[in-house]
């Protein structure tokens, strides 16, 4: 039981920041039908400039920045990146978005090496490791020791999809998402500013995903310039498992992959995760592609 619960709980952990990252894919597929396979990066764009902001602080002739510091390079790591995401989608993605679907998938892996090999020529191309670390220390439940880095990184989690929840759901640019991605062309009748809008969905899916970078980068205390490849694939996997265009689906199917690597890891081996993840990918594509919360489209031709 005890082991049971400790796996469960690397699970959750993982299957968080798959679920950040996963709800970028769907935000922006949602609105445009559009898979940007550039996003995985994103969430590396954030690991390294947390990395550098963090570096600042309690490097040599830095100060030793407390909780208030960290959060104040965290939140402002996500503005960063969300501006990195909306410079994205009006240089790259505007000017294409009623071109063939294959132009903006070329273009969205063109994105994707520009900022892996931007990031290396930057940041170098060897493992950086990040200068706080998390206590080892936790709490007794069930006879399973859970630390306090994995309550906190999975309360964190849940307070931002907690508040992308509301923010969908409560505000004015929340509904106008949910408008177009209804009718694009009837909002734009209507007076609503779609490019506008469709840039904040970029903003707030890349700052979901920085978010989930520097925890990862504080959770295992190593980053590097292809980190954000597999986790993009993966993150992609957990929003087609879902049922991408979904934000509550992405956020499950984070969660559920999480687990299901977690235990496929403890019982197969840490060499089977990948395929585990893209073997599961496989299957809901080959028999539910609308994935576990996706509801079946009629389209007229």
């Amino acid at each position: 039981m005890e082991i049971i619960l400790q796996i469960l709980i690397d699970g959750l952990v993982i299957g968080a920041f798959y679920s950040l990252v996963a709800l970028g894919y769907t935000m922006v597929y949602g609105i445009i039908k559009l898979l940007n396979f550039a996003h995985g990066d994103l969430y590396m764009m954030g690991a390294f400039i947390g990395f550098t902001f963090l570096s600042i602080f309690t490097g040599d002739g830095g100060v030793n920045t407390g909780l208030l510091g960290v959060g104040i390079v965290f939140i402002g790591t996500m503005v960063i990146v969300g501006l990195i995401g909306m410079g994205v989608e009006r240089i790259a993605y505007r000017p294409l978005l009623l071109a063939p679907r294959l132009s903006i998938l070329i273009t969205a892996i063109g994105v994707s090496l520009s900022l892996e090999y931007t990031s290396m020529i930057g940041w170098g191309a060897s493992y950086k490791v990040y200068p706080i670390k998390l206590p080892n220390d936790g709490l007794q439940i069930l006879g399973t020791q859970i630390s306090f880095a994995q309550i906190g990184m999975i309360l964190l989690s849940a307070l931002l999809m907690l508040g992308l929840r509301l923010f969908i759901d409560k505000t004015i640019y929340g509904k106008a998402m949910r408008a177009i991605a209804l009718d694009q062309s009837a909002c734009s009748l209507m007076g609503v500013n779609v490019h506008k809008i469709i840039a904040l969905t970029f903003f707030i899916g890349a700052s979901l995903a920085a978010g989930a970078g520097i925890m990862s980068g504080v959770y295992y205390g190593t980053i590097n310039f292809m980190m954000g490849f597999i986790i993009g694939l993966k993150a992609f996997t957990a929003a087609v498992l879902g049922g991408i265009g979904n934000i509550t689906g992405a956020m499950l199917g984070g969660l559920v992959l999480g687990i299901l690597e977690a235990f496929g890891t403890f019982y197969l081996g840490g060499s089977w995760k990948d395929v585990l993840a893209f073997g599961i990918l496989i299957l809901f594509l080959v028999f539910k592609p609308t994935g576990i919360l996706g509801a079946k489209e009629m389209e007229r031709m």
